[in-house]
């Protein structure tokens, strides 16, 4: 089995500093894949926010399975004790209840600081998150311009800065946060089918064979019809190279060529709609 190492030293610096970022939010805000809700989820996020107020997006949920978004949405706004929003970043009104849960979430920290006569100031908030899960595309939308550096490579955002939102809302960007160690090399062959991890940690042709597997598994119906297979067809990067004409010299299939478009075309969502993984796969119903 192919192992999957990933932990460049920019996210292992953004990790140690962000207990001291959140000093100086309000509201934190973390987004995770709805392709994969708890792989991308950061588990220790909770202890590392304390009191604060979290809300959690499930982003990308244009291109996930749409029965069960609802099903992820509402089991880990269970476990994580705290609101979560389904979020598609092309919809403009999904932008507009964010940038409210926001000053809702930070009324009782406004009430405090005028109880104790300080001035009042814009809510303080954080958006935090595994590499790609759309941290950055989430800012861009929020400030209506693109204020951060954004791209489809994992943990394309290096710097911390403060961005304005409106009048009462100061967001703070930071880096894609990763665990050290991924014990679970099933969590991590996730986080590498959706852009997660980057490209340099893994072998391409490992991660779509392993998709190929998952996707025959929940959705063999979709692909066949994508692929143009008979239900009696075995679906493997092979065959499809040679369905799809992706030969080498010698009519051998071009495997890290049609490994790199199956990856492709499944994280831009032309395959279908797709979540890899359900809450009872890890007994959280």
């Amino acid at each position: 089995m192919s192992h999957i190492h990933w932990y460049p030293g920019h996210i292992a610096k953004a990790q140690k500093q962000l207990k001291e970022k959140l000093n100086l939010v309000d509201v934190i805000i973390e987004v995770i894949d709805a392709r994969i809700p708890y792989s991308s989820w950061y588990k220790t996020t909770a202890e590392l926010c304390g009191a604060k107020p979290r809300l959690i997006l499930m982003n990308k949920s244009d291109v996930s399975d749409p029965e069960l978004n609802k099903i992820w949405a509402n089991t880990i706004s269970r476990k994580a004790n705290c609101d979560i929003l389904i979020t598609n970043l092309s919809n403009k009104n999904d932008i507009n209840i964010i940038i409210s849960k926001i000053i809702k979430l930070s009324q009782d920290m406004l009430q405090k600081r005028a109880e104790k006569g300080m001035l009042p100031r814009p809510t303080r908030t954080m958006v935090i998150g595994m590499p790609n899960v759309g941290k950055s595309s989430t800012i861009n939308r929020l400030v209506k311009k693109a204020k951060t550096k954004t791209g489809a490579k994992a943990g394309v955002t290096r710097q911390q800065q403060w961005v304005r939102i409106n009048d009462k809302i100061e967001l703070l960007d930071t880096p894609g946060i990763i665990p050290t160690v991924q014990d679970d090399q099933f969590q991590a062959l996730k986080l590498a089918c959706v852009n997660s991890i980057g490209e340099n940690a893994y072998d391409s042709e490992y991660v779509a064979c392993e998709l190929l597997k998952i996707l025959n598994k929940k959705y063999r119906e979709v692909i066949e019809k994508y692929y143009g297979f008979n239900n009696n067809e075995e679906i493997t990067i092979e065959t499809i190279a040679l369905k799809k004409g992706w030969i080498l010299k010698g009519a051998q299939p071009d495997t890290k060529r049609t490994s790199q478009i199956i990856l492709s075309t499944f994280r831009e969502g032309k395959i279908g709609k797709f979540s890899l993984e359900t809450p009872q796969e890890y007994e959280l119903i």
